[in-house]
């Protein structure tokens, strides 16, 4: 449909005057170089077609005046009515428009990547100055599990606007996915001081509250959250909070166990961020000389920032922390590290019972190193006296006494090294070189039963070493001869007797393995049983000669030598012939 250059205004619309004054036109057209060109008219109006105008010249049609800049420098105001945007109008030029007057613009158009989607693409300038775009952006890396990109972008945005409390409260939520809980902390703390009334933050304060194990503070804060937190949550943070006091009233009485049992409960509650309740354990299991077990709570304590903790608890509750872990440490050899830990301990609290813990761990670490020196030095007995100073002043020390136990091992009092070695063992389990000591002097007095137990412990858990393995197989075949009195080659390889009728094999309880072989191979597969013997140290291991046996050879059909054969409860189960490989693979299926 045509329409009619009538000027501007909407009365002009309403009335369609037919005579009006030409009025200059401007064109704006599409160039080869993309360079838009405004042409002048001052021709009269001519009918033009119906043209939809672009949306992004729309801006510059609706602005009240602009100032074009033409080539002979003069300028040119057109008004808004003015002014129309037509697009690309070659075709539809009249030769009367020679005498316009071109005005070139440059518009540079952006790639497409800068808008759209700005979570996928670039970031706009001027979109990163917009902080609840930047929270927009952050709360995507965080669903995404981003949390340090997610904590940059909330900075930023609390750098443009630092009072708005979502921006603080949401900074918490990431540093809570690094495992940051005091920094988070501080966050909803200036949350709730900008905007008390801020619900969301309150609930996460009391929820961080509640793991950090200050449950009185975590009660407060859920009752001044208002609905977000439920009467569960409540009673939660109230149940840690009695748990802690019973675990307090019960190390003013001494009763440790009490105390470990009300510090793990506090833990399976919820205050499993807690250092303090963890020391609390740790100290109780000191008390009680389960030195192993107190390191383990240790261990799986979470690390925290001993500056922003003496913040959060004060600086005398985050010295006792330092003060128990220093002690565990000590007693499981960890000296380098219990210094470092009381030196701090001392730094926030300087008390009479501070000091006199970082006494007793200094001696001990300084008892050690003078031993350890002398020892090296081949000055046994000095060094003997080196670590019982130690030990007088910390008489459950594993490590001071499971060195002792090396002097008076080289100074030949077994004895006393084996009592030495029994009391590391009583307050550390699996301390494998006090049992390896003990051992090594269970040997030396020939108690070879009691050398097999602590070898076999060892080699369970140390499975691959063969310096224990190649002990362990001496310490059977001592034992062996002990019993019988016979030559290994015409007995069991384990502790049983040797195989002597058909009838052993039959009455023979658990699952056995029998060698059948003569004296030419006999040395050589007893050296290869060996290794599967230790494997399996429930497994009966037998030996039959058949050239000393014929008639138990022939009672099994024996045709073939070597030959291994597996039974179980007196039954044969398995023929294997003499391929070792299969034999322990059949072992293990038997076994399990």
């Amino acid at each position: 449909m045509a329409e009619t250059d009538i000027g501007c205004g909407f009365i002009a619309v309403l009335f369609q005057r037919k005579a009006f004054k030409p009025r200059k036109v401007v064109h704006l057209q599409d160039s080869p170089q993309k360079n838009k060109q405004l042409t002048i008219n001052s021709s009269k109006p001519t009918p033009l077609q119906k043209t939809i105008m672009p949306p992004n010249h729309l801006g510059a049609a609706r602005k009240s005046t602009s100032q074009l800049t033409v080539p002979s420098g003069t300028h040119h105001q057109a008004s808004t009515g003015n002014v129309m945007v037509l697009g690309n109008l070659n075709k539809q030029r009249s030769k009367s428009d020679q005498n316009a007057v071109v005005v070139k613009r440059n518009f540079t158009k952006k790639p497409s990547h800068q808008l759209g989607n700005i979570l996928n693409g670039p970031i706009n300038n001027r979109l990163t100055s917009q902080p609840d775009v930047l929270k927009s952006l952050g709360n995507e890396k965080y669903k995404q599990g981003k949390y340090e990109e997610a904590l940059t972008l909330y900075d930023q945005a609390i750098s443009i606007d630092p009072n708005e409390v979502c921006y603080y409260s949401n900074k918490a939520a990431a540093l809570i996915g690094l495992g940051r809980l005091a920094e988070a902390v501080s966050q909803c703390k200036e949350a709730v001081r900008i905007d008390f009334s801020y619900h969301n933050a309150h609930c996460r304060l009391a929820k961080l509250y509640l793991r950090l194990g200050v449950a009185e503070k975590a009660v407060y804060h859920y009752k001044c959250s208002g609905r977000k937190a439920s009467i569960e949550d409540i009673a939660k943070a109230i149940n840690i909070k009695r748990c802690i006091e019973k675990a307090s009233e019960a190390k003013d009485n001494g009763e440790w166990r009490k105390m470990v049992d009300e510090s793990q409960i506090a833990l399976s509650l919820g205050a499993d961020s807690a250092p303090q309740i963890y020391a609390m354990k740790a100290e109780a299991m000191m008390k009680l000389h389960r030195h192993q077990e107190a390191y383990t709570v240790i261990q799986n304590m979470p690390h925290f920032d001993i500056e922003l903790y003496a913040e959060l608890l004060g600086s005398s509750a985050t010295a006792v922390i330092l003060q128990v872990r220093a002690l565990v440490y000590t007693a499981n050899g960890r000296f380098e590290d219990a210094v470092s830990d009381v030196g701090q301990a001392l730094r926030l609290n300087s008390s009479d019972s501070m000091k006199l813990t970082a006494k007793k761990v200094k001696y001990a670490a300084s008892a050690r190193q003078n031993g350890n020196r002398l020892f090296k030095e081949s000055r046994f007995s000095e060094a003997l006296v080196a670590y019982r100073t130690g030990l007088e002043i910390d008489p459950y020390n594993s490590v001071l006494l499971c060195n002792r136990a090396a002097c008076r091992f080289k100074l030949g009092q077994y004895e006393k090294a084996v009592e030495d070695c029994t009391s590391a063992l009583l307050v550390r389990p699996s301390y494998g070189k006090a049992r390896l000591r003990r051992a090594n002097c269970y040997a030396q007095l020939e108690k070879w039963e009691a050398t097999i137990e602590d070898y076999e412990a060892l080699m369970r858990e140390i499975p691959g070493d063969e310096e224990v393995r190649g002990a362990l197989l001496e310490a059977k075949i001592q034992l062996s001869k002990m019993r019988n009195g016979h030559n290994l080659e015409t007995d069991t390889i384990s502790n049983l007797s040797s195989v002597s009728t058909d009838k052993d094999l039959t009455t023979i309880a658990g699952l056995s393995v029998v060698l059948f072989c003569s004296k030419m191979c006999s040395k050589k597969m007893v050296q290869l049983l060996e290794d599967v013997c230790l494997k399996f140290p429930s497994v009966n291991f037998l030996k039959v000669d058949i050239e000393e046996k014929p008639s138990l050879a022939k009672s099994e059909c024996i045709k073939v030598i070597p030959m291994f054969r597996i039974y179980r409860n007196g039954s044969q189960v398995e023929e294997i012939g003499d391929n070792l490989e299969r034999l322990e693979s059949c072992i293990k299926s038997y076994c399990t």
